[in-house]
């Protein structure tokens, strides 16, 4: 991969491990690829780091599902729960196939480097 690609994707993992939204898991897998970075390992803790990341990013619909489910009125509060189902059937009809929070977003940007992080 490219010093550019690298530095880019550098950038959005550090992003995504400061974000309040990131899950533990995912913020392992970010630290553990950082660590990686310029050793032997970094093949394999891309690969790893990929599946995470695959792994945990919402898809629209899926936070449509869980905003408007009891659960999700439990996790936002009931107020905060359908104000986050408008928002994100907004950026659905705009096109959105995943949530916009800070961590799928820094997520999705680490994703459209996939081949490159692969190569």
């Amino acid at each position: 991969m490219g010093k550019d690609v690298l530095d880019y994707v550098v950038e959005k993992t550090n992003e995504l491990i400061n974000a309040a939204t990131c899950s533990s898991e995912t913020k392992a897998a970010a630290r553990d690829w950082l660590d990686a970075v310029g050793t032997e390992k970094e093949a394999e803790e891309t690969r790893k780091y990929i599946e995470e990341l695959e792994a945990d990013i919402m898809p629209i619909d899926g936070l449509i599902g869980f905003a408007e489910s009891e659960q999700g009125s439990q996790v936002f509060g009931a107020d905060k729960a359908k104000e986050v189902a408008v928002h994100a059937r907004d950026i659905k009809a705009a096109g959105a196939r995943y949530c916009d929070c800070p961590a799928c977003a820094a997520v999705e940007a680490i994703l459209e480097k996939k081949d490159s992080l692969l190569g």
